[in-house]
């Protein structure tokens, strides 16, 4: 992990808010993903149109980022510990999917452009794993990047460089083609993650 995460008190995760108004019971009589589902899914839109940029200093959007199976992560550099876990499982869970032969790409979209710039970014994919996408943007590009996947962020500001964020910290899984097909909690362990990821991508080969 970076040097940022060193000397910062553990911040508290807000729970996630309205939850249960957009969570609802699939339609497995029309799903092609049933089995791999774990009882419930998003309702509405979660996912779509965004525009970043990446650790280049280049303009990207989802359909520069998203070109295969992704796991989407919200999150940010100075996080103490909630998110170097989160992504340390989701990168984890990549390796493992690399073994049975999947390529999945794993993506960070920080929370907190102010600090997480392309440059601060390279460092933190370089630390992380080599395959991992991580992108920030104007504060109105994350916003709205952050609205599209119903995700939440609020910074506690303390007046200096050291402040905290909470937020959300469900991982979504986005297929190229489908788009949203299901989120993952924290509770979720990479073991888990990558057998729900794998039957997820074999069942949209097979649908397509």
């Amino acid at each position: 992990m970076t040097k940022l995460y060193a000397g910062v008190a553990a911040a508290a995760v807000a729970a996630f808010l309205g939850a249960s108004a957009w969570y609802v019971v699939a339609n497995r009589g029309d799903d092609a993903f049933a089995q791999c589902r774990q009882g419930q899914i998003a309702g509405g839109d979660i996912g779509g149109p965004f525009t970043l940029v990446n650790t280049a200093g280049q303009t990207v959007t989802d359909k520069d980022v998203i070109t295969k199976p992704a796991l989407v992560y919200f999150g940010y550099t100075f996080c103490p510990d909630v998110c170097p876990l989160d992504m340390a499982r989701n990168v984890e869970a990549v390796d493992k999917l690399e073994a049975k032969g999947l390529d999945v790409t794993p993506v960070f979209i920080t929370i907190d452009p102010d600090r997480d710039t392309p440059e601060a970014l390279a460092d933190y994919a370089y630390n992380m794993h080599p395959k991992l996408v991580a992108l920030t943007g104007s504060a109105d590009q994350v916003q709205a990047a952050s609205k599209a996947y119903k995700t939440f962020y609020k910074k506690r500001d303390t007046g200096d460089d050291y402040y905290l964020m909470d937020h959300s910290t469900f991982t979504y899984l986005m297929l190229p083609g489908e788009g949203f097909v299901d989120f993952f909690r924290r509770e979720i362990t990479s073991d888990q993650m990558a057998e729900s990821v794998a039957c997820f991508v074999k069942a949209g080969k097979a649908a397509s």
